[in-house]
């Protein structure tokens, strides 16, 4: 099975400040991946580095067998935040609709069969009924659907969502992980998160990244190294398997033998 990513011993600096130290990874076709660490590991830099954003200091980074600058209309993403205001006058389809602004231009008016994508974009996500409302009417998590809706409209092989569950509910967070483990038969998908309990439920894989990179196609394997990587404690409360329950600590963190 061929790689849609492949990245080889990458390192990336700004400045003098080392972020990522010899990273590797592949990641085949129809493959859910999580990506888990704490904040400032990495991940963030990691996903710029794919979407072409960002040029390693040191290795190299192929998707689809390319430079990344080269295959950006098939690269969907969902980023952690999105910066916009929310009272614009502006409906959910032409939300969608933006998803196809970087094959016709600023100034170039959509056809039918770009209406006709985000329709079925809005359907993949199960928010065709709201293609009329107003972005800003919608709830958080209705919003983050009307993202993902964007991010499909290319029909991407490779589908990246920077952190995008943050502030959802958990039943709607069940509902988008399910959907996510279905559109994985149409490409790949990387999820970046800090969810340790909730993402090991759902992802195929997980890598583990502070600077350097742990992956693991056994989940199980990698939840018992997350210490390693959060250089701390972490305890894990989760439904189904896989799961684990760390061993005690005493009150200023340390593991009890």
């Amino acid at each position: 099975m061929s790689d849609v990513v492949k990245i080889d011993n990458v390192w990336f600096s700004y400045d003098d400040t080392t972020v990522l130290e010899d990273v590797s990874l592949s990641v085949s076709a129809h493959t859910f991946l999580g990506i888990l660490g704490p904040n400032g590991a990495g991940k963030t830099t990691l996903v710029k580095l794919v979407l072409g954003l960002l040029e390693p200091t040191r290795g190299t980074v192929r998707v689809f067998g390319r430079d990344p600058h080269e295959v950006g209309e098939h690269i969907g993403y969902v980023p952690q935040h999105s910066l916009y205001d929310i009272t614009f006058p502006i409906t959910v389809l032409e939300v969608v609709l933006m998803g196809r602004l970087s094959g016709r231009g600023l100034m170039r008016r959509y056809g039918g069969k770009d209406i006709q994508a985000a329709l079925k974009a809005l359907d993949t996500v199960e928010m065709g009924e709201f293609k009329d409302r107003q972005i800003g009417a919608l709830s958080t998590g209705q919003r983050q659907r009307v993202l993902l809706a964007r991010a499909l409209m290319g029909s991407p092989g490779l589908l990246i969502l920077d952190e995008p569950l943050t502030g959802i509910d958990i039943c709607l967070e069940f509902e988008i992980y399910e959907l996510l483990k279905r559109l994985k038969h149409d490409m790949a998908i990387i999820l970046i998160s800090h969810d340790v309990g909730v993402v090991s439920q759902h992802v195929d894989s997980i890598a583990c990244l502070n600077k350097r990179i742990f992956c693991h196609d056994d989940k199980e394997l990698a939840l018992k190294n997350l210490e390693r990587v959060y250089g701390c404690p972490v305890d894990i409360i989760a439904h189904g398997v896989p799961h684990r329950v760390l061993r005690k600590h005493d009150q200023d963190g340390n593991p009890q033998i």
